[in-house]
Parts: structure tokens; sequence; C-alpha cells
């Protein structure tokens, strides 16, 4: 076991917390834009993948990691997030999927809803 990897600390909740209270953070994997959540008061998120229709739901730290529940997703989604000087990097809990990271490109969410046409 070598690497940089190992030596970096996941953030806990408060310092998650601390840092993205109030913004509005977009991410990408592989160098396209995967989604941007809004982190609202008291644990609350707002996530979009950037096609108009948003997912409300809540955080919350477990063992180490931030969970993400959504109304319309079944169970948890959990995240080791870390800051670089670049600004954060989250790597899913789950399995070896891509990690994230955070758009220099942050902007506010646009939510619509499903129901809005052309």
């Amino acid at each position: 076991f070598s690497g940089p990897a190992l030596a970096e600390t996941p953030l806990s909740g408060e310092e998650f917390d601390a840092y993205t209270s109030g913004r509005t953070i977009t991410y990408t994997s592989n160098g396209q834009e995967f989604g941007a959540e809004t982190y609202l008061r008291r644990q609350r998120v707002r996530w979009s993948f950037l096609q108009g229709e948003c997912q409300d739901g809540y955080w919350y730290e477990n063992g180490g990691e931030i969970c993400f529940v959504y109304d319309a997703v079944e169970g948890p989604q959990c995240w080791h997030f870390f800051l670089t000087a670049n600004g954060l990097r989250a790597e899913f809990a789950a399995d070896n999927s891509p990690p994230l990271f955070e758009s220099p490109l942050n902007q506010d969410l646009i939510c619509p809803g499903p129901e809005v046409g052309m």
C-alpha cells in the first residue's frame, strides 16, 4: 500500500458542512459535467444531473462517509469527500466509480421540473 491517497483524510461531517453550506457546487467526472448540488441549511440538499429535474434530500455523516438520501432514490448514497487545492473530490464508497471533482464553473441550479415544456 503506497501512494498519496492513503495520506489523505476524508472530510468529517462538520468540515463538509463548513465548506458546502450555502453553496451550489458543480461536479465533473472524467472531464465532463456530471451534476450539481445546492447545499442548504440543516443538511438539506438539492441535486440535479443538469437536465432540468432536481432531487431533494438530506445528508448525514456515517463512519467517515457523507451519505445522501434523496426522495426518488432508494437507500443512501455514501461518499468520501476530500478537500484538494482545486476544491472537492468525491469518491463513491460502494464501488470504484471514477471520482467526481468540483468544477471551477459552479452555478446556481435551475429546477423547472419535468412538467415544463419548451
